[in-house]
């Protein structure tokens, strides 16, 4: 097994599931038991206090030189390596070519079984409620969502499976509750009547998903899947729950209307821009049931369920009001 993006969000919740049997269970993150299969990750740094059960390989997919021979014997491959800011010349180095010369490593050696983690992002500003697998064009508008799209296409040429996941939150989360929290503080009402549909999964969920398609005693068929928890969340429920746990201020009572949220944003100068403000406040819902099904893996009681486990870790990181 080869996991590239061990240390990050995402990779790091995927190494968790691996180690506890593989994604298997009834969908509690520590579900089990199954057999932990044995693990090579790829990280530039390796951990100060690496895990016994897994072999860490110096080395960057941005340098094809290092990668050389990750990929012997190995079951499975699961790329989760990815670059989310918003220079085009390292999403081009990382999400790119560093996808190309791990999708080589994994042909070269004969691997059954190719995991890549994308984005829901490819699909850009919808609003978008209750679509499938390219049913809109794809239309990124940043660099990280331009060129992972790009680097989806050597992920397919060699049969992957590849995954497009909506908004992921949980521990280890560094931007969507923040954004939410400014957002909220520039527009503090209810956003044109909080019905906006949005594809959300916990980063626990989702490394279990990974873990089980790498593990899991059928094969998935190759191609392109959304895969986030299959039931949507309402933005007005998330923030509710996010306030109820102390991690937002509470949303007024008032209902603007999206043309009077969009006048309060441009008036409050921040980070967050009208595109951002729009992939929560306007339907972001890609239809995710089918890879969970698939995978048969239980995709767990959602998102919003799970925010209480990860109260921890978002007050550590500063998540909490006051």
């Amino acid at each position: 097994m080869v996991i590239t993006g061990a240390t990050g969000f995402i990779g790091g919740a995927v190494l968790g599931a691996l180690l506890r049997g593989g994604g298997t269970g009834d969908g509690g993150h520590g579900s089990g038991p199954g057999d932990v299969p044995r693990v090579r990750a790829l990280a530039r740094r390796i951990p100060a206090e690496p895990r016994d059960a897994v072999e860490w390989v110096r080395g960057d997919v941005s340098d094809p030189t290092s990668l050389r021979g990750l990929c012997e014997g190995a079951t499975a491959v699961l790329h989760l390596a990815s670059y989310v800011g918003s220079d085009e010349a390292l999403g081009e180095a990382v999400n790119v070519a560093g996808t190309r010369a791990v999708m080589a490593e994994a042909a070269r050696a004969g691997v059954p079984r190719v995991v890549h983690l994308s984005t829901a992002a490819v699909y850009g500003t919808g609003p978008h409620r209750g679509i499938t697998v390219d049913e809109v064009p794809p239309e990124p508008v940043s660099a990280a969502s331009r060129t992972r799209l790009a680097g989806e296409r050597y992920a397919r040429e060699v049969g992957a499976v590849v995954l497009r996941p909506g908004i992921v939150t949980g521990p280890g989360d560094r931007w969507v509750v923040t954004g939410l929290r400014e957002l909220v503080e520039r527009v503090p009402a209810t956003w044109d009547g909080g019905g906006a549909l949005l594809s959300v999964v916990d980063v626990g969920d989702l490394g279990r998903l990974v873990a089980r398609l790498a593990t899991g005693p059928r094969p998935v068929p190759s191609g392109v899947y959304h895969a986030s928890h299959p039931e949507p969340v309402r933005i007005a429920d998330l923030l509710g729950e996010l306030a109820a746990l102390g991690l937002l201020p509470p949303v007024r009572e008032e209902d603007w209307s999206y043309a009077a949220c969009l006048e309060a944003l441009r008036s409050t100068p921040g980070r967050a821009s009208e595109r951002q403000f729009a992939l929560v406040a306007r339907d972001h819902w890609y239809r995710s049931e089918e890879i969970w099904r698939l995978a048969d893996c239980p995709p767990g009681p959602g998102p919003l369920a799970r925010l209480a486990e990860a109260l921890g870790w978002y007050r550590r990181s500063s998540g909490a009001v006051g």
